[in-house]
Formats: structure tokens, sequence, C-alpha cells
């Protein structure tokens, strides 16, 4: 094979070059079998021992670095965890050694046997007695300087910007962490895993717009769901479990920004003859629980704002805050008053086009100035048609939202178990719907029937991995390991 050629060439067809020798060579370029003895992580944390034993170990992994000298190469092995120099001298290997030469490519995944020993710069090291190709890299990896700096191309390529930045692999080492901190917590506290429809003919639990597709055998239009099977988990307080909770992925067909996506992982618990009052304790304990075991702290710098879980829960009560905020009252503000305070302030929003939705988005500006720990209390029932009203204060409802750095990062709430009352308020929404509120909720006939065979007095709460986004202080988009993104235009 001549040198200059190689030279001339781009990357990959060299490699497409070297991987048609091997082919005719008779060597199988992409064998299915390996015969790892130790992982890299297992030599390294025995290296002493496995040094005095002088025995034969194998390792497998990617090249990560080759350096030639003579008769001699240095190069890296890395696996999923660690990574080793192996050495590998012209006169032990004779023939294989110019085929390692010839072949080899950084990237490329090898089969290494070997004896420990280390080297005079006092670095462990294998001294390679065979090795085989485990799998030809046909692309070269990034820069090791530079990498992935392009948003686009590191999350259109989340392997590399993976392989190449030990910061992003650890952040989805630390996001399976969560969740199953989570798990346990849950699990331990008696409550049952379920799995729950995520297509619906009506989708409920949340004013959101939902994906529709179309379901073949059925002939029926669908629904991806909206949550994590509030109304069906709720159905199983009816049937009679006590404590459940699912993680799973959800879907909500609308904007894009920092803080929200349209598939996510979402967490929801219920739990039976508990209201809202026993979910903010078990809500407090359950978070710290899942910081503490992801990230090993309870004090975090989010969005500019420092949060200190240690520290108590606050309350906000959300007329209080838009009152002391604003000047608006909104027992009393018609929906021009709000839709003038909104523009003397500058917010613009699509969502004022009702009552409901336009002190939402007088709240939303209020909440941005709060840095929490702490809840949101007593939400208006315009705004929150599945939970219970409050004796104590008429026209709002026993909800709890956790804020953290301006922003509900949590949803919860003594759940609505009287069906006339919650049949007459999905006839609000879909009420709202029909005048273009593609974000009320639809009017669930099935429920409305589940809720009249009888509900306990039940509890529930969600939150999804926005939460973990605001702990890791990313945007929750950097946090998913393969974010949607646009098709490539293919040249």
């Amino acid at each position: 094979m001549n040198n200059e050629n190689i030279e001339s060439k781009p990357e990959e067809d060299v490699r497409l070059d070297k991987l048609s020798a091997l082919k005719e060579k008779g060597i199988n370029p992409y064998p299915s079998h390996s015969e790892r003895t130790h992982t890299i992580l297992d030599v390294v944390n025995s290296f002493e021992a496995l040094e005095k034993e002088e025995i034969e170990i194998t390792i497998v992994g990617r090249i990560r670095s080759i350096r030639a000298h003579g008769g001699s190469t240095f190069a890296h092995v890395e696996d999923g965890g660690g990574r080793i120099q192996i050495y590998l001298k012209q006169d032990d290997l004779k023939n294989a050694y110019d085929e390692f030469d010839r072949f080899f490519d950084v990237a490329d995944f090898i089969q290494v046997s070997g004896t420990p020993f280390t080297t005079k710069r006092g670095e462990p090291s294998l001294r390679v007695t065979r090795f085989s190709l485990l799998s030809k890299a046909l692309l070269p990896l990034p820069d090791k300087h530079h990498g992935l700096k392009d948003e686009e191309d590191r999350f259109r390529k989340r392997y590399l910007d993976i392989l190449t930045n030990p910061e992003t692999k650890e952040l989805f080492v630390r996001k399976a962490r969560f969740w199953n901190a989570t798990r346990s917590f849950l699990a331990d506290k008696g409550f049952l895993e379920v799995e729950t429809p995520v297509l619906e003919t009506t989708p409920g639990g949340a004013d959101a717009r939902p994906f529709i597709t179309h379901h073949n055998a059925l002939d029926i239009d669908v629904y991806l769901r909206i949550s994590m099977g509030e109304l069906w988990q709720k159905r199983l307080m009816v049937a009679g479990y006590e404590k459940t909770f699912e993680i799973g992925r959800m879907f909500r067909n609308e904007g894009m920004s920092p803080e929200h996506l349209q598939d996510y992982t979402q967490m929801e618990f219920y739990w039976a003859y508990a209201d809202w009052n026993d979910g903010m304790k078990l809500v407090e304990e359950l978070i710290k629980y899942v910081a503490m075991e992801t990230f090993g702290t309870l004090v975090f710098k989010i969005k500019g704002h420092d949060v200190d879980l240690s520290k108590p829960w606050e309350k906000y009560d959300y007329r209080e805050e838009i009152l002391n905020r604003t000047g608006i009252d909104i027992d009393s503000a018609s929906l021009d008053d709000i839709k003038n305070k909104l523009r003397k302030l500058k917010i613009e929003s699509e969502d004022t086009d009702n009552l409901p939705r336009a002190i939402d988005t007088l709240w939303k500006y209020c909440r941005k100035q709060i840095s929490g720990p702490g809840y949101l209390i007593y939400p208006p029932k315009s705004v929150s048609p599945l939970a219970k009203e409050s004796k104590e204060r008429p026209g709002y409802v026993e909800r709890y939202q956790l804020i953290l750095a301006g922003s509900e990062v949590c949803n919860g709430y003594s759940e609505l178990n009287d069906p006339i009352d919650q049949e007459e308020r999905f006839k609000v929404q879909q009420a709202l719907r029909d005048a273009g509120d593609d974000e009320a909720q639809m009017h669930d006939y099935d429920f409305v029937e589940a809720l009249k065979h009888g509900m306990p007095p039940t509890t529930g709460l969600g939150f999804s991995e926005r939460l973990f986004a605001f702990f890791a202080d990313k945007p929750v988009r950097e946090t998913q390991i393969f974010p949607l993104m646009r098709p490539k235009q293919q040249t």
C-alpha cells in the first residue's frame, strides 16, 4: 500500500482500503465474540497484584491514541469503565507488529492479551503478547483537544459527545441515578410501580396540546399521553390499590424552550387516604433524598438563583403573590384588567384569550422572582380542573407546586373524587376547548364513570426530568441523551 496515496486520500477512504485488505487476508473485521478476562477497571484496581503474578490477561476496548517509536508502539485502550496503556514491541510480536502498524487506527475496537508491567515513567501498562481486531472504525473521532463544539453536532452525534466529553458521560450516569433514587424511595415507601397506556382515546391529566396518530388496526385516531397516567392511576385507586407510581415517557405537542420539551420522562405517584399536606411532606423528603443520592448535596446554583433545599420550605399563596407583586386582585379583576396589566409589564403571550389563561400568565411573571425552595399553594379552581376545592378557601384548590429558581418543577394536589363536581369541571374545560383553547382538557366520560364507583381521598404528584436539569443547572434539552432534531439534509 503506497503511503503517499494513503495520505492524499480522505480518512474514510483510507480506512475502507484497510478494511478491504483485512478481508483479503481472511481476517474478519467484525467478529461476534471476544475473550475478555478482565475489565480495565479490574486491572487498574488490582494492578500491583496482577503485575507480581506475571499472568497473561485479556482486555478489550477502543483505541484512543497511538504513538509509534521505531520498533515499539504505545497506545491507550478504553472500555466502559477505564483506560490503560498498552505496549507493543516488534521483537515480541514479529509480523503481527507490522499488521498493527498497517491496519489499526485510533477508534478501532481491539482485543489485547499481555502481562501487566510498569513503564520507566511509572505508568501502569500491558505488554502485548497478542491482539485481534474486534471492530474496524471507518470514521475518525473528533480532535481530542477541540472535540465537538457546535451544539447541533453535539446533540445530533451525542454518541461522540459522550465518548469525547467526560462531563457529558457523567451527566447521563447521574441522570440514571436520579431516576433510580426516585424509584427506590417510592418502592421503599410501599408504592407499587405500574404501567398505564401511552395511547389514549381521550388524553387527560394536564392542560396540554396532544400529539395525534392513527391506530390502523382499530381505524381510529388516538393521542399520545400528556400525563403519566393520572386518570388511569386514579382508576387504580378505585380498584383498591392504595399507593401507585409510574416513571415513563410522555408527550406534549407544544413549543420548545430551555425548560420545555415535547417528549420527556415523568414520574407521578398517587396515594390513597392522604391529602395535599401529606403529599407536601413526602415530596420534600423524596426530593431531598434524590438530590443527595444524585448530586451529594442539597445546595444548588440554578439559573443564577441560590437554592438550599436544607432550608425550611416556604409557602407562597397564589392570590397574595399576584396581589403583592402586581397590584391585581384575581378575585375581582376582569379579563381586560389583567390584559392591561400584562401590557404594562411588557409581557407578551398568546395564552390570554380567557380569564383562567390570563391569570396564569400573570402568575408566571410573579413566579420568576421567587428562588425557593417553597410550595405555591391555593391556585384558583379555574386553572385546576382535577384538584379538590378547599373548604377554607372556596374558589381555590388544595394544590401545591414546588418553586425552584423561578419555575414550577412539580405539581401535586388533593385529587378531586366527587364525580358530579368532576363532570361539571370537565364541561367547563370542554367549553373552553370548543371555543379554541386546544390546551383545555377534554371531557373524559369513562373516568367520571369510574369515579361514580367511588374513589377514596387521594393525593398525587408529578415531576419530570426538568427537575434533574434544574439540579444540573443546564437547559433540559442538554440533559436529554438523544434530543429530537430535524432530519439532516443529505447531500
